[in-house]
């Protein structure tokens, strides 16, 4: 979370005056906004009723996961400060984004991060099954696909979501935004540190594919729809398949500025 920004406690206050509003306005789902934010006392747990409703099932109660992803979200700072970070990055950056309370309610790339961070803490636990099972949920029902080992920063966007797929060795740091049907993926069959390095700052574009141990510089732009091979450098440009370079990057953040053009 930015360190200038404003506090969770903040934050929470307004996503339940928001929902209260809400509930005014729309009597239908009055009873959607009372069970997801107004009956809980906290964002952490507000997040983890969510999550879990979202990805339990017949066999896996949501009671049970439930506890599983408060656990991760309390278990340090780093974690629940990641998770408001996405959410004002949401706010900030997708101008159809109205209220602090829309990512955490309906937006599923915010909800398969959170589930992402989840699945993280898992791991580095050695809880691979069960951080495996996290993955597979996410995939089926937010349609994104992230490995549980692959490291991601705080202030991510995921916009849509649908079709993004990120693997095992892969490094996303802060402050990047990320469209629907982007993959970082590996080039065949190699083993080891074999998947894309995304710097600060840095937009891909829809349906851009990234293969490889390949780093894209911090401010860098990657065009839709192109791929790339290559190490792409700071604040540079790049599209086509395989992706050039076609300008340098005036922006001081790309990924905040969410400019797709590459003129």
């Amino acid at each position: 979370m930015n360190k200038d920004g404003p506090s969770i406690k903040e934050i929470w206050e307004t996503i339940q005056k928001e929902t209260e509003k809400r509930v005014q306005a729309e009597p239908v789902l009055a009873s959607f906004f009372h069970s997801t934010i107004l009956e809980h006392d906290s964002f952490s747990s507000a997040v983890a009723d969510l999550i879990a409703s979202d990805l339990g099932r017949a066999s896996v109660q949501p009671m049970l996961l439930r506890s599983v992803i408060k656990e991760a979200l309390n278990s340090s700072e780093e974690i629940l400060n990641g998770t408001v970070s996405d959410l004002l990055a949401a706010k900030e950056r997708d101008p159809s984004c109205k209220y602090l309370s829309e990512p955490l309610l309906f937006f599923k790339g915010f909800k398969a991060l959170q589930a992402h961070r989840v699945a993280s803490w898992l791991w580095v636990n050695s809880r691979h099954t069960l951080a495996h099972y996290f993955q597979s949920r996410t995939s089926e029902v937010y349609g994104v696909d992230i490995h549980p080992a692959a490291k991601l920063g705080e202030g991510i966007m995921i916009d849509h979501g649908t079709g993004v797929v990120i693997g095992e060795t892969s490094v996303v740091e802060d402050n990047v935004s990320i469209f629907q049907g982007v993959t970082l993926g590996g080039t065949g069959k190699e083993e080891g540190d074999r998947h894309p390095k995304v710097r600060e700052g840095v937009l891909l574009s829809a349906s851009s594919t990234i293969l490889g141990n390949v780093k894209i510089g911090k401010n860098a732009k990657v065009a839709a729809g192109s791929v790339v091979l290559d190490d792409v450098k700071e604040y540079t440009t790049v599209a086509g398949v395989p992706a050039v370079k076609v300008n340098e990057v005036s922006s001081e953040s790309p990924a905040r500025d969410v400019d797709h053009g590459i003129d």
